[in-house]
């Protein structure tokens, strides 16, 4: 059994000076995730090599570094780099080194694909472009290890809060895992605390039914705000997923290959507070599948439509783009994406 931990951070990019920011605070995270100074320096680098392109290319953006220290795949830093500039016609080419629209060496994509693990980039001409890179607390011939799901979280807080009242969680055992995200009433402080005690009572229980799990945290945060919270059990060998859930937090199922997309089922209520029903529903889960959790810091209506080819690309991009185009701006948001590794193209 893995329990991945995480951590966050993100930084607008907006003017020069920013660059140094998100370079100093990127390098602090990595530090704190047991990369040694090689790394780190790597890290620096990568960062400073997105931001800058932010500001040359975008005229600004938004730079998210995740953090996860993770049992089953070692310490690693995910970022992801979103702007809403003019695009790229044609990724590939912008990734050779010698190619540039700004006037610079050109350097700058090649360099951080070079000292990546993995590297994805979505981009559209005049829809904006998410990149995506993953570096290890060592090199990836070093690290790997093989794990049955692939998935990115993005949790953030509200504006001028300093801690995020969504939480989310995943356990591996197995062909099965198991994924929780959680929102907290509210934000702030209280909120957070509430998150975090669902997510104790998620971690005592890593074989346990989605509804009985929240069952348990009904119990367990009466003397707490109160949370909205999903569970999904991913089984790969079944091909199937569980699901159960209470309140505000969306449930998606997307099949990659037909475009279809299924919203699975929450009851009314609150966590810890007011639940008159807690019920698991159980759904197909294709090989190509796509779940996707989201808590209400995210709208709703949003359409896969808009980003073809999205959906067949690292959970990474998903995530990333769901949260620069559609999230409230007014509250916590997190969105966690997953599926099976190695489905992706």
């Amino acid at each position: 059994m893995t329990r991945p931990h995480a951590q966050s951070l993100a930084v607008i990019i907006d003017e020069p000076t920013k660059v140094g920011e998100a370079r100093r605070r990127a390098t602090a995270l990595a530090a704190a995730l047991g990369f040694d100074a090689l790394r780190q320096g790597t890290v620096a680098l990568v960062v400073s090599e997105a931001a800058t392109n932010l500001i040359k290319h975008a005229g600004g953006g938004e730079l998210i570094v995740l953090g996860r220290d993770d049992p089953a795949t070692g310490s690693r830093l995910e970022l992801l780099a979103l702007d809403r500039g003019p695009g790229m016609t044609d990724v590939g080419r912008c990734l050779a080194d010698g190619y540039s629209t700004a006037g610079s060496l050109g350097n700058g994509l090649g360099a951080i694909r070079r000292l990546s693990d993995s590297l994805e980039i979505y981009s559209s001409p005049g829809g904006g472009t998410v990149l995506w890179a993953r570096l290890g607390a060592r090199c990836a011939a070093e690290a790997a290890r093989g794990t049955a799901l692939e998935f990115t979280a993005v949790s953030l807080p509200a504006p001028r809060q300093d801690v995020c009242g969504d939480n989310w969680a995943v356990l591996r055992c197995g062909d099965q895992s198991l994924v929780l995200l959680v929102d907290g009433l509210g934000h702030g402080a209280p909120a957070a605390e509430a998150a975090e005690a669902a997510v104790r009572v998620f971690r005592s229980q890593p074989a346990g039914e989605p509804a009985a799990v929240i069952e348990a945290a009904h119990r367990a945060l009466r003397g707490t705000r109160g949370a909205a919270l999903a569970i999904a059990r991913l089984d790969s060998r079944r091909g199937a997923v569980r699901y159960a859930g209470v309140g505000n937090i969306a449930g998606l199922l997307l099949d990659s290959r037909t475009g279809q997309t299924i919203r699975m089922i929450s009851e009314n209520g609150t966590v810890g507070h007011a639940v008159r029903k807690i019920q698991a529903f159980d759904y197909p889960w294709a090989e190509d599948a796509v779940v996707i959790l989201h808590s209400d810091g995210l709208a709703t209506r949003w359409d896969l439509d808009n980003y073809p080819g999205l959906s067949r690309r690292h959970p990474a991009l998903l995530a990333g783009l769901l949260y620069r185009d559609h999230r409230r701006g007014r509250d916590d948001v997190s969105v966690l994406v997953a599926r099976r590794e190695g489905t992706a193209p």
